[in-house]
């Protein structure tokens, strides 16, 4: 179907599992432009390992000549009918107006990966303006709303195919390890279980049926031991997560191997290879590991030895000799390579991964293993998505080899099995938008489009698509609360007065007696933390309802996060406990002072046994009263108050017999009005959101003078066009303001570190020295920059930019001037994958620079760019 859309001159969506062979559409556009003169076609890929790969396999199959790669910083064969690129590539092509009337297909590889929060912006802007005569051939994983999308493909593209397909033309089994053994995760119904449990489970697992004996430990964890039908004892309050080992002893002995398993840390990918090699694992015979050899002093040749030994090369080659490995972005690429090809060659049987090998990289396995189903997100552990776990586990059979794959998750420990289930069986993972405006977004849509035209294209991207679809339902919805409201109208009358005036006082009368609550409330508040924080260790304090007689010693004095003060006590019946205005509903009456213990703890009960023998002695107070003089909150309603409810009772409406009802049919008008305006706010804010952040960025870029009143890019606009970086409008004006002036080629590196470094959580130093007195001065003048645009942000009403960060500054400097790998690292604790990567995006940088400045930085970004792209970087 897809080639014949292709064939007729249409787009296609092809969304299908992986392994279902779509990349076969996206090869047949290549083949195409190869057969038809002056034809070319891109292939573009979300990340430049799956940019080199594809390389490679096209290589393979139409010649060196025929083939070429542009990725930012590597061009191989540029003017080939076949180019590989990645996406951003082909974005900034569009934007500096370069011809395409020869482009005859662009496949958008991993078009899913337009979810993606920090780059999936360029996907929708190259869909939205290709040229109308490039057809799109976008490869998807399964995504629950590829119609969707492909609808949003047809209406932009004008004519779209959309095919999808969920069946793996490899099988997917699942299994649960658990105490050593390895169950099937769905069973049959012939197995016998409960029709409740059957409803239970096909309504967790969307179709699938939890096998019903591992739910049956689970249920039974708390007794000693059971026996299954099996015949096999098993600890039901020993739920074991199986050790490593154990896990790589059963795969083989059942056949499963190769096996990828996925770990959600690098470093615990690292320290699964340990204990393999500690556990004495060797999956290999002789000539693999002499193949596994050959290829890795191979890829490894241009690499010095002493950045080998730093990166701890003999344990890597060690391992991998084993049959064991790692795979994921904290290692250098040459390492990541190694595994890949030995991977792919059969040669390796154990990969320990993160989540980046899921990625369209070819690295197929019989077996999936996933050691957790939360990771870390950033902010705290989450739970896999369905559609991050299909991700995952549809790496799990290798066409042509298995007749089927395996996908195995490990004993959970805190999530229950249904829910386990229940992740597995789900098939809903839609594809959500994240695309906003940029500020070199803008101004680029600004230098070959009017204001009308750029709006225009935005609304046209499937962020807006999807916003319009939803406010579509929101305006049905809308209508029939209207609706409702005028069958309510007529129920909204009494015959004794102007009801909708009653009413309107009745929300008067409670607003202000809301108001007057709050008030009294934060009064008695304020009163209560005025008289804990007077308080002082040896008070004793009577609080009402506390211990026997309401009687306490304080013993300690301190502070809750927000500020607010605790009093620590110990009560007449020997309690600690402290004391806050969540505890006390009025301030503590302080009746006499105590000496407290000399010695001991307040935590200790000889300690607080001397001060219950303190309280014992001293009597309780006599209850006060209002007569006594001493109200310390007035409790009654004010006169305000008093004089409407007054006028309410004097309403004609008040003594309508039928007011009851009247007031029932109001209730309900009340909620559906309430939910109409809901909508309406909802509707305004779906339907015109993106438009008006392009608006909010070229209130900024007006006042910074990179857009004119036209608008239309100024000649510094025309230098930010130029700039792709997350922090874009910080370079363009560090290069307007004349920062880089003067700095020799590692000193700019330094300062593009300081613009392009994000630390992982543990990577940053205590101190950062900059390694000279310029750097100091640039540091200075961007946080200038940082402090302007971020006051003008917020007057936009815009998210800030993000800060900036010195934590690589000292490497990059060092780098670039020529030390070697551990000298550059110094005490930055950095894996060798993150220091490769960093130095990659600040030269992708400090390669824009080139082209943006003077002759001075043109000079300063070359002497930069020879420094920096050296060594490990380039192996």
């Amino acid at each position: 179907e897809a080639l014949d859309a292709l064939d007729g001159g249409r787009s296609v969506l092809v969304a299908a599992p992986t392994g279902a062979g779509k990349t076969v559409v996206g090869e047949y556009a290549c083949h195409r432009a190869i057969g038809t003169p002056g034809k070319r076609c891109f292939y573009t890929t979300p990340i430049k390992a799956l940019s080199n790969q594809k390389l490679r396999d096209l290589q393979e199959r139409y010649g060196e000549a025929s083939v070429g790669l542009l990725t930012g910083d590597r061009t191989v064969n540029g003017d080939a009918p076949i180019v590989v690129m990645t996406t951003e590539v082909l974005r900034n092509m569009i934007y500096e107006g370069r011809d395409l009337s020869q482009l005859h297909a662009v496949v958008l590889d991993e078009v899913h990966y337009l979810a993606d929060r920090s780059r999936g912006a360029v996907w929708e802007e190259v869909i939205v303006q290709l040229p109308p005569h490039v057809a799109v051939v976008s490869l998807s994983a399964t995504v629950s709303n590829a119609e969707e999308f492909g609808a949003w493909l047809d209406d932009v593209r004008g004519g779209c195919e959309i095919i999808v397909s969920e069946h793996r033309p490899v099988p997917l089994r699942h299994h649960y390890y658990v105490n050593d053994r390895v169950y099937p995760t769905f069973a049959t119904s012939k197995q016998g279980f409960q029709d409740e449990d059957r409803r239970e489970a096909a309504a967790q697992a969307r179709g699938g049926v939890p096998n019903p004996e591992v739910v049956g430990l689970e249920r039974r964890s708390r007794s000693t031991t059971r026996v299954s039908n099996k015949g096999r004892h098993i600890k039901g309050n020993r739920l074991r997560w199986p050790d490593r080992p154990s896990v790589a002893a059963e795969l083989r002995d059942r056949g499963w191997l190769p096996a990828i398993v996925f770990v959600f840390s690098r470093a615990g990918c690292d320290k699964a290879v340990d204990e393999m090699v500690r556990a004495g694992a060797r999956l290999t015979s002789p000539e693999e590991e002499a193949e596994i050899k050959l290829i890795c002093d191979t890829l490894m040749a241009d690499i010095p030895s002493s950045d080998l030994a730093v990166l701890r090369y003999d344990r890597f080659l060690h391992a991998l000799r084993d049959g064991i490995a790692a795979h994921h972005a904290g290692m250098v690429p040459a390492f990541k390579e190694a595994v890949e090809v030995c991977f792919q060659r059969g040669l390796l049987k154990l990969v320990y991964a993160t989540e980046t090998l899921a990625l369209g990289i070819n690295m197929p396995a019989r077996t999936v293993v996933i050691e957790r189903l939360e990771k870390w997100n950033g902010e705290g552990h989450v739970m896999l998505t369905p559609g991050q776990y299909t991700q995952l586990t549809g790496r799990a059979g290798r066409r042509g080899l298995d007749t089927t794959g395996t996908a195995i998750v490990l004993h959970q420990r805190d999530i229950p099995f249904r829910a386990v289930a229940g992740l597995v069986g789900t098939r809903t993972f839609p594809l959500e938008s994240s695309f906003t405006p940029s500020y070199n977004m803008a101004v680029n849509l600004l230098r070959r489009h009017t204001l009308p035209e750029a709006r225009d294209l935005i609304e046209q991207s499937f962020a807006q698509f999807q916003a319009d679809r939803s406010a579509s339902s929101l305006h049905s919805s809308l209508a029939e609360a209207e609706a409702g409201l005028d069958g309510y109208s007529g129920q909204l009358r009494c015959h004794l007065g102007d009801w909708s005036q009653y009413w309107e006082l009745r929300h008067q009368l409670t607003a202000l007696e809301k108001q007057e609550s709050k008030e009294r409330r934060r009064r008695v508040k304020t009163d209560v933390e005025e008289g804990l924080r007077s308080l002082r260790p040896g008070d004793v304090v009577h609080v009402p309802g506390l211990g026997k007689h309401g009687l306490a010693a304080v013993v300690g004095m301190s502070e809750t996060r927000a500020g607010a003060p605790l009093a620590e006590v110990v009560t007449d019946t020997r309690t600690l406990m402290r004391l806050g205005t969540r505890e006390v509903e009025q301030a503590p009456q302080v009746v006499e002072r105590v000496r407290l213990p000399g010695r001991g703890s307040p935590r200790t009960a000889d300690y607080r046994k001397q001060v219950g023998m303190l309280l014992r002695a001293i009597a309780p107070p006599e209850p006060l009263d209002d007569a006594d003089g001493v109200p310390l909150v007035r409790k009654g309603p004010s006169d305000v108050v008093e004089s409407l409810r007054e006028t309410l009772r004097e309403h004609p409406c008040h003594g309508c017999e039928d007011r009851r009802d009247h007031e029932r049919w109001q209730r309900r008008a009340d909620t559906l009005h309430g939910d109409a305006t809901k909508i309406r706010g909802q509707i305004q804010r779906r339907t015109g959101d993106l438009v008006r952040t392009l608006d909010k960025v070229l209130e900024v870029l007006t006042e910074l003078g990179y857009v004119d009143d036209v608008p239309a890019p100024t000649a510094d606009g025309l230098v930010l066009a130029g700039l792709y970086s997350e922090v874009d409008i910080l370079v363009a004006e560090a290069v307007r303001d004349g920062v880089f002036d003067g700095l020799s080629g590692p000193e700019l590196a330094a300062a593009a570190a300081v613009l392009v470094y994000q630390p992982r959580g543990d990577d940053q130093p205590d101190k950062v020295t900059l390694p000279t007195r310029a750097l100091d001065a640039v540091v200075d003048d961007l946080d200038d920059i940082v402090d302007r645009v971020h006051h003008l942000e917020r007057a936009a009403g815009l998210p800030a930019t993000r800060d900036l960060d010195l934590g690589f500054a000292g490497p990059a400097y060092r780098w670039a001037a020529g030390r070697t790998l551990e000298e550059s690292l110094g005490e930055l604790q950095l894996t060798g994958g993150d220091f490769v990567r960093t130095i990659k995006n600040l030269a992708d940088l400090v390669g824009q620079l080139r082209h943006v400045g003077d002759a001075e930085l043109t000079s300063a970004a070359e002497e930069a760019l020879d420094g920096l792209r050296r060594g490990i970087v380039e192996a």
